[in-house]
Parts: structure tokens; C-alpha cells; sequence
């Protein structure tokens, strides 16, 4: 090797050496804080909270248009809390976590079900909801259907929406029957209460407010299937945001809001559904 190569060689392993000695800048809790998700919400001041607006009766569009539900008041109540202004970004399900990432909002509040295949995307809140899968069958079937494992038959058509916890569950546990996956939960709902299939599998609020509405097609089986909790959810690493909407559930929960909007849109509205569809 020529001397001239060899002392080339040494001068940069001491660079390299010198640079890794040198001191990282060490990232204070006040440089993390003002890059939160809650830091911008309050410069904006405006709350983007991303949904889809089809899940009776978390979120979904009332007859004159207006983006409705569980969700949605309390979506209002939070950024009251925050003092700011509140916008809905309605947006379709198989794209709703990929928009989250990209920032087109700051929050989920859609009904979503943890799943540890979701929770690598994103960070979850502490649960705000369970629920259960259940199911809405044709009448046509009323003392043959009692439960999910009289679905699992040759020649038993299911449906639901495409990519949600139903579709998982009937995969799983009713592979002999015949699925068929919708775009919308009415789609999946309707199909049943025409005839065109025997059972809805989908979330318990959803399918109470289907068996009000189809009342003299179809009927409820709501012992729960499965067990789900729901959460909000936001992008990965962001402790201050998780932090305040954690707390901001807790208080929610504590001073009754909560147990009046469940009472509202779980309970009033089901029994509001019931009566129009009495009236027809």
C-alpha cells in the first residue's frame, strides 16, 4: 500500500471517530411539546377531525345533509374544550388511517375498533366504547337462525362491509357459508331485510338501529359474537396529544356527558327509528 493511501485511510477514520464522539443535541420535553398534534390544533384553531359518515349512529347524515351522531357531539364538546373551531373531514374507511398519516386530520373519531394489526399504524386512546358483532336475519329464518353457529352452513348467505370487524369474524367463524362484502352497511343491511340473504353481520348499535328500522322484515340476534373495543386514534409518538385526549375522556365520562350521549344516540335514536318506520 502506498504511504500516501495509508495515511489518507487514518485521517478518515478519525473523522469518523471525531464525529461519533461528538454530543448529540438532546431533544428537551419543550422542543416534543410544541411539535404535538395539540400545539398546532390550538395555532390553527380549528380541530380537523377525520370519519366516516355511515355508521348509525356514531356518524352519519341527517335528512337535511348535516354530518350527525355519537361521535360528532362529542367531536363539538372536545374542541369547545379546546377553544377552538371545530371541521369534519368525511372521508372512506380503506383510506381513513392512510389520511390520518398524511395529515389531512388530526384525530379519528369514527367508531374504529383496536386491532393490533391497526395499532402498528397508528397510537390508540384508551377505549371510549365496547361493542360486539351481531347479527340482523330475515324473519324467513326466525327459529332456524338462533345464533352465529346456525350461519355456518352450505347454502347460508351473509352480509357486511367490506374490510370491517364483521368480515374478519364471518371469515373466521362461519367459513361454510357465503359471504358478500358491501361498500356501506345499508347496502349489507338492505340485501336482508329484501331476502337476498339470510343474516347483517356488523357492530351491535349499527344492527339494533337496522332491526328498528326493517322491523317487519328482519329481526336482531344481539348477543355479542365477539368482543371490540372502540377507540380514537392519532399518529404514532405523539405523547401530549394522547395525553390531553385521554384526560379529556376521563372528565367526559365523569360528569355524566358521556352517559347523556349515549343516551341519545343509543337509546333515543334507536326508538326514534322504530316509530318512523311504524308510521310507513
Amino acid at each position: 500500500m502506498k504511504k500516501t493511501k495509508f495515511i489518507a485511510i487514518l485521517i478518515a477514520v478519525f473523522m469518523v471517530g471525531f464525529l461519533i464522539a461528538q454530543p448529540l443535541h438532546a431533544i428537551t420535553t419543550e422542543e416534543i411539546a410544541k411539535a404535538s398534534t395539540l400545539e398546532q390544533i390550538l395555532k390553527r384553531g380549528t380541530l380537523l377531525v377525520g370519519l366516516e359518515a355511515g355508521y348509525q349512529p356514531f356518524e352519519m347524515t341527517d335528512e337535511k345533509g348535516n354530518i350527525v351522531g355519537f361521535d360528532v357531539d362529542m367531536a363539538k364538546i372536545m374542541a369547545k374544550a379546546l377553544g377552538v373551531k371545530l371541521k369534519l373531514v368525511n372521508t372512506a374507511w380503506e383510506g381513513i388511517i392512510p389520511a390520518l398519516l398524511t395529515h389531512k386530520f388530526d384525530i379519528i373519531m369514527s367508531g374504529m375498533t383496536i386491532l393490533q394489526k391497526r395499532n402498528l399504524k397508528v397510537n390508540f386512546c384508551e377505549p371510549y366504547y365496547y361493542i360486539g358483532q351481531c347479527l340482523l336475519v330475515n324473519k324467513k329464518n326466525k327459529g332456524k337462525i338462533k345464533s352465529w353457529r346456525d350461519l355456518n352452513k352450505k347454502g347460508i348467505i351473509i352480509t357486511t362491509k367490506l374490510g370491517v370487524t364483521g368480515s374478519f369474524t364471518a371469515k373466521k367463524l362461519m367459513p361454510k357459508a357465503t359471504l358478500k362484502e358491501f361498500k356501506s352497511e345499508n347496502e349489507g343491511a338492505l340485501q336482508v331485510a329484501n331476502g337476498l340473504a339470510d343474516a347483517f353481520i356488523y357492530d351491535e348499535p349499527q344492527v339494533r338501529v337496522f332491526a328498528a328500522k326493517y322491523r317487519k322484515q328482519c329481526f336482531g340476534i344481539f348477543k355479542p359474537i365477539t368482543f371490540e373495543p372502540l377507540a380514537w386514534a392519532i399518529r404514532k409518538g405523539d405523547v401530549d396529544w394522547l395525553n390531553w385526549l385521554n384526560n379529556f375522556l376521563r372528565q367526559v365520562r365523569g360528569d355524566g356527558t358521556w352517559a347523556k350521549l349515549k343516551k341519545k344516540w343509543f337509546v333515543d335514536y334507536v326508538k326514534e327509528v322504530a316509530k318512523k318506520t311504524k308510521k310507513k
